[in-house]
């Protein structure tokens, strides 16, 4: 039974400050449930969680423009927030971040914490964050199709923006990890914009409760939370044959064709399995994957608390990988001989 094992064990940094102060018998606030309506009503207090202006330049090294692109096929406009190191010299790799939060919030400036501007400097990159609207006001397929459209703006004003399109990745956390990927299959499947690279951190990829991980209590977004949260999106047809992999990535019957990736997942991670059947399906394709799964990581742990000596390895290996995604050295080349490159 897939339920034995619903209380995954952690790192014991994060066991300490799991249960640190929890009274017996009770949970840890990390945890509390929650409902559609409490998400609802948070979104009044979403002001207080996004990132500022000083945050946003870091000390001058990056410079931010907030605007709205075209909606997809005349829809309603997207917002985002464009982000540029001041110094860069020549196009820059570009990231678009599909901003989203369990399906369910989602603004451009909701990256406090993150971590991802100060990869505008340090890395040299250019970040394109996109908003999208939400479940439950709106459903599947306004997510997709919100950052399809800012993937496709993106790509055509790269000259402006300083971007090399020929190193285009997309980005996503948990929610926008899914998104990330269903954007990354709608632009395959509809002649979109190529792309150099796909990064999900704990995406979330499957609506329909089938492994073990889906099942894990005891640590953020829980199984009830999940549930709720594809329910939002899908309504009915949750878990059902009628859901598309533009919804739930997951489901796509092929994954060739896609960009190579970057999957991070934890142990303790609601997302675990998904996230690693994705990788090794795409592998299987012809995907080159590089994947991380951590011992003891719960989802959203290294933001959490990006202290503790785990999140640290989480937070190097991301920047190690982002080195070589900005370097024009760091892609992939065939495995051929040198002479047949030439000639290519």
């Amino acid at each position: 039974m897939i339920h034995d094992q619903k209380y995954p064990p952690l790192n014991p940094q994060f066991h300490e400050l799991f249960w640190r102060d929890v009274p017996s018998g009770e949970i840890s606030a990390y945890v509390k449930p929650y409902t559609v309506e409490d998400v609802v009503a948070r979104r009044a207090d979403l002001d207080a969680h996004l990132i500022s202006d000083e945050e946003l330049t870091q000390g001058g090294a990056v410079s931010f423009e907030e605007r709205t692109v075209p909606g997809y096929e005349g829809g309603p406009e997207v917002p985002v927030v464009i982000l540029r190191p001041r110094d860069a010299v020549g196009p820059r790799p570009g990231l678009l971040l599909t901003n989203c939060a369990g399906k369910m919030t989602s603004h451009p400036r909701m990256i406090k914490g993150l971590g991802f501007v100060e990869w505008v400097a340090k890395h040299q990159i250019v970040l394109v964050v996109n908003g999208m609207r939400t479940a439950p006001e709106d459903p599947h397929p306004a997510q997709v199709h919100d950052s399809y459209a800012a993937l496709c703006w993106v790509a055509a004003h790269h000259e402006s923006l300083g971007l090399d399109p020929d190193r285009l990745g997309l980005l996503g956390v948990s929610g926008g990890g899914g998104v990330a990927a269903a954007t990354a299959l709608y632009a395959r499947d509809h002649g979109g914009p190529s792309l150099s690279n796909l990064i999900m951190l704990s995406p979330m990829l499957d609506d329909r409760d089938i492994t073990v991980s889906n099942w894990f209590e005891r640590v953020p977004h829980p199984h009830d939370a999940n549930h709720m949260a594809w329910t939002a999106m899908l309504g009915d047809a949750k878990g059902g044959p009628l859901v598309d992999a533009y919804a739930a990535p997951s489901r796509a019957t092929t994954l060739r064709g896609l960009p190579p990736m970057y999957i991070e997942t934890g142990s303790a991670d609601i997302f675990r399995d998904e996230s690693l059947e994705f990788a090794m399906r795409a592998g299987q394709a012809g995907v080159p994957v590089e994947v991380h799964s951590w011992a003891g990581l719960m989802h959203n742990g290294e933001t959490i608390a990006p202290g503790l000596d785990l999140s640290r390895m989480v937070l190097a290996a991301r920047d190690g990988y982002l080195q070589r995604f900005g370097s024009p050295a760091g892609g992939l080349v065939p495995n051929v001989h040198p002479d047949e490159l030439k000639q290519s």
